[in-house]
């Protein structure tokens, strides 16, 4: 059996020799999406970020997503928290 016709265990083609779930993570390790950058940022800002989570964050891809995601998150946290002090005083 060559490569380019090996299947996985579960029945999907496999053209590259690896598994398919491989190539999978592997891809989502060096892009993660928006959407894992916002949902990893909020987590750990609440402190609520799963210790697995934090690993697959961090595994194999670069931080630089993730301190851009918190940096911003801060910055809108106390602009937020400015405007709604003046907003609460200005009221009074």
């Amino acid at each position: 059996m060559t490569d380019e016709n090996r299947q996985n265990d579960d029945g999907s083609k496999n053209d590259s020799g690896g598994t398919q779930k491989e190539g999978t993570l592997a891809r989502n390790k060096k892009n993660p999406g928006l959407l894992k950058v916002i949902q990893s940022v909020l987590a750990g800002a609440l402190g609520v970020q799963s210790n697995r989570r934090y690993r697959e964050d961090f595994e194999g891809s670069s931080p630089f997503p993730y301190i851009i995601g918190g940096i911003l998150f801060g910055v809108i946290f106390v602009v937020t928290l400015i405007l709604i002090v003046r907003w609460v005083l200005a009221s009074q």
